[in-house]
């Protein structure tokens, strides 16, 4: 069984927790590298418990930091993304179920926030979740899909259609600013509505206008109290 999931939490500034953001890390780090993130939003989003969970492997790679799964090949028609997604689904469905009920939370007081490996996850997961959640941005990351491209079997298992913010970076080196077209061509097809924005100059990182975004996106699409 795969490591349950822990990592820092940021309480609600108003004092309850209306609202539950789970920040998603990327390959090689861990949770401590995004929960500030929480801090530039909480006044967007006073009602909401932040936390970033560490993955649950460590990384191959980085062996004091964490990866959702292996990444040792960066192909395109390599199966390992849609295997690493699939196995890690699990561990990071019982997470995101203990920290509502730890909160007294619905489902649908949910969002995800993801970058790089971390944007994979919670386009996948957020995705499948039986309950659809407030929203999912993710941030220099894309759409994991099937590798023999059974688009209709791949269709079959979404559950959720949540408003999408896609964010990348137009210099971006490690995940190409294409890997955002392709998400934004799929995901309509599929019923999901899908917002972008394609931060100028930027490569494998968050820019202080793509997390203005974000936090934005993120405030508009919860309900009111």
């Amino acid at each position: 069984m795969a490591a349950e999931l822990d990592g820092p939490r940021l309480a609600p500034r108003s004092g309850r927790a209306r609202r539950l953001v789970v920040i998603l890390h990327g390959y090689g780090a861990d949770g401590n590298d995004l929960i500030e993130i929480g801090k530039v939003w909480q006044t967007l989003l006073p009602d909401a418990a932040f936390v970033a969970p560490h993955a649950p492997e460590p990384c191959e790679q980085a062996p004091t930091m964490r990866q959702w799964f292996s990444l040792s090949s960066r192909a395109a028609d390599s199966p390992e993304r849609w295997i690493g997604v699939n196995k890690a689904r699990p561990v990071l469905e019982r997470f995101l179920d203990a920290e509502l009920a730890r909160l007294g939370l619905p489902a649908s007081a949910l969002a995800l926030v993801g970058f790089s490996q971390g944007t994979m996850m919670a386009l996948h997961v957020g995705l499948r979740r039986t309950v659809t959640p407030a929203a999912i941005v993710g941030y220099s990351g894309l759409l994991v899909l099937p590798p023999d491209g059974e688009l209709d079997a791949f269709a079959g298992e979404i559950n959720a259609r949540p408003p999408v913010l896609l964010v990348h970076g137009e210099e971006d080196s490690v995940i190409p600013a294409q890997a955002l077209f392709q998400a934004t061509d799929v995901l309509p097809a599929l019923g999901i509505p899908v917002q972008w924005h394609m931060s100028a100059g930027v490569g494998h990182s968050i820019d202080p206008e793509g997390l203005r975004h974000g936090g934005a996106f993120l405030a508009s699409n919860f309900a009111p109290s």
